[in-house]
């Protein structure tokens, strides 16, 4: 079997050093988050990088069903903090919990103008993609 895509590793080691080595720019992407199905068919797009503001359900884990707005994306430890969602510490003191985006879900995106136009350019893509597969 030959190499698909020759950019990337398919040795454990040099993925793992490229995922935990990865500039902020690359981490945007690999923080993408699925949409709902709603958005899904709206914008004809699975899924986008996360951003602050964007409201989100939990999908799995001990959190899952809780939905609320994202207060941070840590790209250095590749979490994003939810409102509400917290653990307390032994002194009583609220601590945000970690979560992956690749377990939650956006319900409803913060838009803006270049957010827009990356939906607008994905879609576009995918309808071109279609229209050649039919002919």
């Amino acid at each position: 079997m030959t190499k698909i895509n020759t950019s990337l590793h398919s040795s454990r080691r040099k993925s793992r050093k490229a995922h935990f080595q990865a500039p902020s720019s690359v981490r945007r992407v690999i923080m993408s988050a699925p949409l709902s199905k709603e958005l899904r068919e709206k914008h004809n797009v699975r899924s986008i990088p996360i951003r602050k503001d964007d409201e989100i359900t939990i999908v799995r884990g001990t959190n899952k069903g809780r939905t609320g707005k994202v207060i941070s994306v840590y790209r250095l430890k590749y979490v994003i903090h939810v409102e509400r969602v917290v653990r307390e510490k032994s002194n009583g003191q609220p601590v945000p919990l970690g979560i992956h985006p690749s377990k939650v879900q956006i319900v409803k995106l913060k838009g803006d103008k270049d957010r827009d136009n990356l939906l607008e350019r994905i879609s576009k893509g995918r309808a071109e993609k279609a229209e050649r597969s039919k002919a």
